[in-house]
């Protein structure tokens, strides 16, 4: 009996080739989807909103602290509701970091300056986790700023420029390997002086930021004129190289002693710094008189003109004024002067309360010019052998308790004889009116009015009120007299 003999599958070419590619097909399968993740191989899906994508692709890492994660399996775009448009990028995660707090942010990051990227997520101190499936909202989001794009803030002939000092600084620092670690070594005592140099500068009096804002003020008022400050520049040739004949010993001189100067300013700067800042203070509050002085200086100079012819004849007014000032001190240093002066100043005392009283008569009232009219009527009437004074007699009727015949008490409105004359109501019923310090505007008195002259007409015929009136009548009777000037009539008026 024959043994059978057992077959290989080495035997059989056929089959080993079709084995062999079949775990080609397989390997080429997984290699595709490794970026989406390798197959059997549990997950934690979330999803995350971001502004741009910032060239963020399927396949590119997440990464937490610098630890890769998960994959991004997706990218697509959506539109909001509002317009704008977002990027929306699928992460698959490992299930060691499930779940993610809520207020998770995302970043997309450079992983080379090829361009490759990466998603950098920082995990929040939320105690919520977000679920399988869950979105990170946009607002948890930050905007990503790539290399590109932030050269492209320049305008093209400063990238250009700053193309050209990376070639050129490249070039210097080549092969200068020692030169610059002797610089490191000089650093440490420099940069020990330079500690309390930017303390200074960091501190508020120093007002640094002012300096660099003036310096840009400054900068934007000279550049329109860079051409004309271009071609001084070009012009400035011409000066140095004839200032190149003097440069030794004078400018020589001034650069070799410029040092000295500078460590003196070094080492006094200190001590004047309390003057420098007092002077400061001055001159902040001089800046309003400043202004004003700015704004008066056509009347200073004006007063300049005028002032220069009489300082000129000054030296005589100053010659007269020793012996003026010698006078003033003998008639200062007599007794008799100061009784006199004394005796002066007692008098206006006295006065002043009589002159306040009796000066709005006159100023207001009129009543001195209307004194001397009277008196000028009185004595108009004349005769050949010249004038004569006229007087009318005013007689009051004759009657019971009346002014013009003896009474037993004052004149109180009783009847003259004869009562039948128009009844009871008669106006020839005599009464008492008298007023010894009637209101002439004076202070004190109220109303302000000029009385005297102004009285009513049967003030005086008896029928005023047909009653007995002592004093000042009652109502303003105004400050209108005569022959009041336009001076007075102003008076009037305030």
């Amino acid at each position: 009996m024959k043994r059978r003999r057992r077959s290989r599958i080495s035997a059989s070419p056929v089959l080993v080739g079709a084995i062999t590619a079949v775990i080609a097909v397989v390997a080429v399968f997984f290699s595709y989807n490794a970026n989406k993740g390798l197959p059997f191989v549990p997950t934690y899906e979330v999803k995350a909103e971001l502004p741009s994508a910032a060239s963020l692709v399927s396949g590119n890492e997440v990464r937490i602290a610098g630890v890769r994660v998960g994959l991004i399996s997706e990218v697509k775009a959506e539109q909001l509701d509002d317009g704008r448009s977002i990027a929306l990028a699928t992460m698959k995660l490992d299930k060691s970091v499930q779940p993610i707090p809520e207020d998770s942010t995302v970043l997309v990051r450079q992983r080379s300056a090829m361009g490759l990227k990466y998603l950098l997520l920082t995990p929040g101190k939320s105690d919520q986790g977000l679920k399988e499936g869950g979105t990170l909202p946009e607002s948890q989001a930050e905007e990503p700023v790539d290399m590109d794009q932030w050269f492209n803030m320049f305008q093209k002939p400063v990238r250009k420029a700053i193309q050209k000092n990376l070639a050129e600084y490249g070039g210097g620092l080549a092969t200068r390997g020692a030169d610059i670690n002797k610089i490191l070594a000089d650093l440490p005592p420099l940069l020990r002086l330079a500690e309390p140099v930017g303390r200074n500068l960091a501190s508020r009096k120093t007002d640094l930021r002012g300096f660099v804002r003036g310096l840009s003020q400054a900068a934007a008022e000279v550049a329109p004129v860079a051409e004309t400050q271009a071609d001084m520049f070009v012009q400035l040739d011409t000066t140095f190289a004839a200032l190149a004949e003097v440069a030794r010993p004078y400018i020589q001189d001034s650069i070799t002693e410029g040092v000295g100067s500078e460590l003196a300013i070094i080492r006094n700067g200190p001590t004047i710094r309390s003057f420098l800042a007092a002077s400061t203070d001055f001159m902040r509050a001089f800046r309003p008189g400043a202004k004003a002085l700015g704004e008066s200086a056509p009347v200073v100079a004006d007063s300049f003109d005028i002032g220069i012819p009489v300082l000129r004849s000054s030296p005589q007014l100053y010659n007269e004024l020793a012996p003026t000032a010698r006078s003033l001190r003998r008639f200062g240093e007599s007794a008799s002067n100061n009784q006199g002066l004394n005796s002066l100043i007692r008098t206006n005392e006295i006065l002043t309360p009589l002159l306040r009283q009796v000066t709005p008569s006159q100023n207001v009232c009129n009543y001195i010019n209307l004194l001397l009219r009277n008196v000028a009527s009185a004595t108009n009437g004349h005769t050949d052998e010249g004038n004569q004074v006229r007087a009318v007699s005013v007689l009051p009727p004759i009657g019971v308790n009346a002014e013009g015949n003896p009474a037993a008490t004052y004149a109180h409105g009783q009847k003259f004889i004869p009562p039948e004359a128009e009844g009871d109501r008669a106006p020839n019923k005599n009464y008492l009116h008298s007023n010894p310090y009637p209101n002439t505007a004076a202070p004190g008195q109220s109303p302000r009015e000029c009385e005297p002259g102004n009285l009513p007409q049967d003030w005086f015929t008896g029928g005023w009120n047909n009653a007995v009136e002592l004093g000042n009548i009652a109502g303003d009777q105004g400050l209108l007299t005569e022959g009041q000037t336009q001076q007075q009539l102003d008076w009037v008026t305030k």
